[in-house]
């Protein structure tokens, strides 16, 4: 009887180890980042951080309704490695980003994605708002798209800064 309890026991934590190993997260995509003040970074640059990568428009409205919401997330845990990427969309002009930017005095990283690269390389994005949630590895846990359920968002945030990188 034992030895049958121990063989059920055993196929069940191969079956767990199995879910485990095969679930694997896909990577984020290797895409080059240029800010609003000019600097380069790549996705790989964002290892060992949660990140939240935002594609939005000045002109989206549900956008502009989610950033109070985003400033405050970045805030709340950005001094714990977590970090916020805001992707303007290539059809939005950069003057009217920078004054958005300026008005609403966002505190995390604005993106103009200048040639489109950026969404096509995140599965093509074109809706706004969208999101991608990407762990300390720099794989994609969640996408969302339109306005996050933030109470939702800060639990998942919070698991994942708890996890090793």
């Amino acid at each position: 009887m034992k030895v049958k309890i121990f063989a059920v026991v055993a196929a069940v934590m191969l079956g767990i180890a199995g879910y485990f190993v095969y679930s694997k997260k896909p990577a984020a995509p290797d895409v080059a980042f240029a800010t609003l003040q000019g600097q380069s970074f790549r996705t790989a640059d964002l290892h060992g951080k949660v990140v939240l990568v935002n594609f939005w428009a000045t002109t989206c409205t549900t956008c502009v309704k989610e950033m109070p919401g985003l400033k405050d997330t970045h805030d709340r845990f950005h001094a714990r490695g977590f970090e916020t990427v805001a992707v303007a969309m290539d059809y939005d002009p950069p003057s009217q980003v920078q004054a958005y930017v300026e008005r609403s005095a966002l505190p995390f990283t604005i993106v103009l994605d200048r040639d489109g690269s950026i969404a096509r390389g995140f599965e093509g994005v074109r809706l706004t708002p969208t999101s991608f949630i990407l762990n300390k590895r720099g794989e994609i846990v969640q996408k969302i798209l339109g306005e996050p359920d933030f109470a939702r968002l800060h639990a998942l945030i919070e698991q994942l800064l708890a996890e090793a990188a």
